[in-house]
């Protein structure tokens, strides 16, 4: 392991982030509110930021810029959590009433576009504290370390290809494979007109302009971070919510067919299953949730009951989290798909969480190449996507990931029945799906209508692992902890 390298990469991040909490610092100055002191807590939490960032720079002078293998995953999994950690200082010095590990968990939620909240009641919080936490959200949708490569390209940096695998789900294409900064700059400017075009919509349908920054960077990063308790439902606008789905939907589709876009690469579009799969999977659990709460008299109308169903299975689906109805309260059947398409998540290399479609498809296409081989042994049944065969080896790591998946839940629901004793297991396996898969709001006593705010400090720290652990899609957090990683060459 090339330590300077790690450090001088590292301290870049954080002088990144100190450069993020100044913006939000100018705002607070602006908006004034003494009682919170966000300003100085802001402005505390950028001199600390920076000067680590800036010793971790000063200790890796002189390191080489090509990043190789184990490199990627020390960055991207220590950026992670020094993103998080420090994150959280802005927290714990304007409102010294949270925990630290509340505190810790508000910072890990927004940077993993998980949504969950610590906070009680987020509409007394001062203004300039939202806009960073809905700010942690906008720069951990795309992934806080693909902007850190952009940047770093465009000052020279080198072998950054192995940095934005490591960071991205998503497939690299033959032409944007070859200049990844170009790609990563390309991506980041997609999501940028993204955010400035549903920040208008916002605006012209009504929402005030401090709320339609913060539920814009939400949305597209598909966090779930609202300004009001009540969520989306505070505004009681169906154009809004209907606004907010298209663009929820946007942000679980893979941003590389974007770029596709953008370079008229059509063909691609035609080609792509898993984008389809997915909008398929949404339309049909929509329209089986409208018809649940019709059947069950849980609306007063049909296009109530299609707006209600909509909003909650894109929000849920795309690991957004935003609410407009209390889904605990649907039947059995409606909680039964919302919590299928929470596991589900959304298409690699979007803002979305989950296990991700393109691997339920391979499993799917892989059972029925079982199913035939258990009749006709001799046959040879390539699994492909995008018309591209699988090999094995890609088959076998899905497996693998699923069954750790279950493994982990598992293992997580124990952990936090016997953290929280008042817990029923709903609740307790509900917390877990919902932070590892980084959705947000969960079942039973952390619901839609309910916060993380009562949980005691371990299940804060538990349940902050768990949304790392998702967002790095689990294998990059568990390979910190593996000793030949960190030995030198």
């Amino acid at each position: 392991m090339d330590y300077r390298q790690l450090s001088r990469f590292l301290g870049s991040l954080l002088l990144m982030l100190a450069a993020s909490m100044l913006g939000c610092l100018a705002y607070a100055v602006y908006d004034q509110e003494p009682r919170f002191a966000a300003d100085r807590a802001l402005g505390f939490s950028a001199l600390i930021t920076a000067a680590a960032g800036g010793l971790l720079r000063w200790l890796g002078h002189g390191s080489s810029l090509e990043i190789l293998r184990r490199e990627a995953i020390a960055i991207v999994g220590l950026g992670w959590t020094l993103s998080t950690l420090f994150g959280a200082l802005p927290y714990m010095l304007s409102m010294p009433s949270l925990a630290p590990a509340a505190a810790i968990f508000e910072s890990a939620s927004g940077f993993t576009t998980t949504g969950s909240s610590a906070i009680a009641d987020v509409e007394i919080w001062p203004r300039g504290l939202l806009l960073w936490r809905a700010t942690t959200q906008w720069l951990g949708g795309m992934g806080i370390l693909v902007l850190f490569v952009a940047v770093l390209s465009m000052a020279g940096g080198g072998g950054t290809k192995s940095l934005f695998r490591r960071e991205s789900s998503g497939q690299l294409g033959e032409g944007f494979a070859a200049r990844m900064r170009d790609t990563a700059i390309r991506l980041w400017q997609i999501y940028l007109v993204l955010s400035l075009v549903c920040f208008a919509g916002l605006v012209v349908l009504g929402m005030p302009v401090f709320d339609a920054v913060c539920h814009t960077f939400a949305t597209i990063s598909t966090g779930g971070f609202s300004t009001r308790n009540a969520s989306i439902g505070f505004y009681r606008s169906p154009a809004m919510e209907w606004w907010i789905i298209v663009f929820m939907t946007l942000g679980a589709i893979s941003f590389m067919l974007y770029a596709w876009l953008v370079a008229r690469r059509w063909s691609k579009w035609k080609q792509d299953e898993e984008t389809r799969f997915y909008l398929g999977i949404l339309g049909l659990v929509t329209a089986a949730v409208t018809a649940s709460l019709l059947y069950n008299s849980q609306a007063p109308d049909a296009s109530t009951a299609l707006r209600d169903a909509a909003f909650t299975v894109v929000s849920i689906s795309t690991t957004t989290g935003f609410v407009t109805a209390d889904y605990d309260r649907w039947s059995n059947f409606s909680r039964i798909l919302i919590v299928a398409v929470m596991f589900i998540g959304g298409c690699a290399g979007s803002t979305a969480g989950g296990i991700k479609v393109s691997r339920l498809m391979v499993f799917f296409k892989n059972f029925a190449r079982q199913m035939v081989h258990a009749f006709r042994p001799n046959q040879i049944i390539p699994v492909r996507i995008n018309g591209v065969p699988l090999t094995d080896g890609y088959l076998a790591e899905v497996g693998f990931f699923l069954a750790l998946v279950g493994f982990i839940v598992a293992l997580g629901s124990l952990a936090m029945a016997a953290l929280e004793p008042s817990f029923d297991l709903v609740s307790g396996f509900g917390a877990v799906i919902a932070n590892l898969f980084n959705t947000g709001p969960g079942l039973g006593a952390v619901g839609p209508t309910c916060t993380y705010a009562g949980l005691s400090p371990p299940s804060h720290i538990l349940l902050s692992l768990l949304m790392i652990m998702g967002r790095l899609e689990i294998l990059v957090m568990l390979a910190l902890f593996v000793p030949a990683l960190w030995r030198r060459y």
